[in-house]
């Protein structure tokens, strides 16, 4: 797996306005079944994180929580973020590709 290519695209979706950034957003694409894949910061709050995890259980949407919230902010050019959602599906899996069998945090084990 590498941390940096997975960056690189998290930063690509954003410029190309395929990723939604902040906890809020990224509940309502959740809810809406928009998120394809969904990234929360390792050191997410235990609220936050199984508010944010309970979703996408239900949902069956992937997330990973392999980088930190300032990784995740620098990644897209922002400030710190907690979560960040990807809405487009071929983004989606070529992260998911790249993440391989990796050891990422899916559903289940949150």
């Amino acid at each position: 797996m590498n941390k940096e290519k997975i960056l690189t695209l998290l930063g690509f979706a954003y410029k190309s306005r395929k990723l939604v950034s902040g906890e809020g957003i990224t509940l309502e694409y959740i809810k809406s079944n928009k998120a394809k894949l969904v990234f929360i910061a390792s050191d997410a709050s235990e609220n936050t994180r199984k508010r944010i995890s309970d979703k996408c259980n239900f949902r069956s949407i992937e997330l990973v929580d392999i980088f930190t919230r300032y990784e995740i902010g620098k990644a897209i050019g922002k400030d710190e973020r907690v979560a960040v959602g990807i809405t487009d599906q071929n983004f989606a899996d070529s992260i998911k590709k790249l993440l391989g069998g990796g050891a990422y945090a899916k559903n289940e084990s949150l």
